[in-house]
């Protein structure tokens, strides 16, 4: 999802960021078996619950159980829209060049207040160009679905953990079909290539990109796994029926 979190002061910010991942974090149902298109029941194919009451989470699925239609194009586009330009991830891209700007961490571009601009700049166009390329453009070239299906408390801690990791690189397609990840894995690295035209030429390196997959990648499982245990969190804790 663009910008890496740290465990800081700004953690629960820069985890915003991560948790809107970039459009990488499409997921297959936890019954791939059962076509998502079979039995459709009317929804808002976008779940507007926030994880903590503020993060945007509108790429889950809470309940898998219940089939659901799969995403029109318009829709995908949409989706990847809403995440880009959510303040809570626009907030997050503001703190996250801040922490950046500290120390000129990369992408390196000095020091003062036009050098932060442009990190800002390069962090939403990092965030932005993930989230549309995985989103949009690959979702529905490849027919797949961008959305995470928890799989829910019925099953183990364990397993449910084991299955949020794993839905890095396995989603569903518009039909069903449990497949590769390839819109959101590619999604990704077409974003990070992108940055070469406005990063300066000292982080355009090889080891520079290869950090930024990775920090990408440890986003998406986070937000995934966030999602997934997010609604037991709100029924043990706060009372509160996902």
């Amino acid at each position: 999802m663009g910008v890496l979190a740290g465990r800081s002061a700004a953690a629960a910010a820069v985890v915003g960021c991560l948790l809107a991942g970039f459009g990488a974090r499409a997921q297959a149902p936890a019954d791939p078996s059962e076509s998502p298109a079979a039995n459709v029941v009317p929804a808002d194919p976008f779940n507007e619950e926030r994880i903590l009451w503020v993060m945007p989470d509108y790429q889950t699925v809470r309940d898998s159980s219940i089939p659901v239609a799969p995403l029109t194009p318009r829709q995908k586009w949409d989706l990847a829209w809403k995440e880009t330009v959510d303040p809570f991830n626009f907030a997050s891209v503001v703190m996250a060049a801040g922490f950046s700007q500290r120390g000129d961490q990369t992408p390196k571009y000095g020091e003062g207040g036009a050098a932060y601009g442009e990190r800002v700049g390069a962090a939403f166009a990092d965030f932005g160009t993930q989230n549309l390329f995985s989103a949009g453009l690959l979702a529905n070239l490849l027919h797949q679905d961008p959305r995470y299906y928890r799989k829910g408390p019925a099953s183990g801690v364990l397993k449910r953990l084991a299955y949020s990791v794993s839905r890095i690189v396995v989603t569903p397609t518009d039909s069903g079909r449990p497949v590769f990840n390839s819109s959101g894995v590619f999604g990704m690295m077409m974003g990070i290539a992108a940055s070469n035209l406005y990063y300066p030429s000292a982080s355009v390196r090889g080891t520079v990109m290869a950090g930024r997959l990775y920090t990408s990648l440890l986003g998406g499982v986070i937000g995934n796994v966030t999602s997934e245990f997010w609604p037991d969190i709100q029924k043990k804790f706060f009372h509160r029926k996902p």
